[in-house]
């Protein structure tokens, strides 16, 4: 018996992009994008460098992808013109419904505002996909708000959204849930305050 340790194995074919995307999910979340290496990346996804690397040109381009799987995820409802949207109030307040109680691991916040913090550069294509991520959640809290009859729907969306990420930057900061509920009772007496 050989005591060489056997190397990991490889699984091609189908479903690598998926293997990868989930693998980075779980990597990106845990630990961050900058602590995450390619090498870590491939062996959790079970490819190959080359595999990767045909997926996602770059570590940049992987980034991208894994921002834009969660997106759709953690944006507020969407408003539709012409549909019914129901209790746009309720909406409003629901982007501070977070789970309350201790978590196995720490809180990493909003992976939005990590990948922020992490590639600094204003003009680096991550950056700018996260302002423009930003940008659509304050958009669309001021939707909701013009639906729920807001006197200054522009301003009670850019509210709720900062204090949102102060949430959550909160909620990371003490690895505690809390914070989203005490963001909920302010948002309460925001909302209910432009509404009147």
């Amino acid at each position: 018996m050989s005591d060489t340790p056997s190397p990991v194995r490889r699984r091609s074919g189908r479903g690598a992009r998926e293997r990868i995307l989930k693998a980075a999910t779980e990597l990106f979340t845990a630990q961050g994008v900058n602590a995450t290496g390619m090498d870590q990346l491939t062996t959790v996804a079970h490819v190959s460098k080359r595999t990767l690397y045909t997926h996602f040109a770059s570590k940049d381009d992987l980034v991208q992808a894994y921002l834009r799987e969660l997106e759709d995820g953690l944006l507020p409802a969407e408003v539709v013109p012409g549909e019914p949207c129901p209790d746009a109030r309720e909406q409003l307040l629901a982007i501070f419904d977070w789970p309350q109680g201790r978590t196995d691991g720490p809180l990493r916040g909003c992976p939005f505002l990590n990948a922020a913090v992490e590639v600094p550069d204003p003009d680096h294509p991550v950056h700018l996909m996260v302002a423009a991520y930003k940008r659509e959640f304050a958009r669309r809290l001021t939707a909701l708000a013009r639906v729920a009859g807001a006197r200054d729907p522009e301003a009670l969306g850019e509210q709720l959204a900062l204090l949102y990420d102060g949430a959550v930057a909160r909620s990371t900061a003490l690895n505690a849930t809390g914070p989203g509920a005490h963001a909920r009772a302010v948002a309460i007496a925001l909302v209910d305050a432009a509404i009147d």
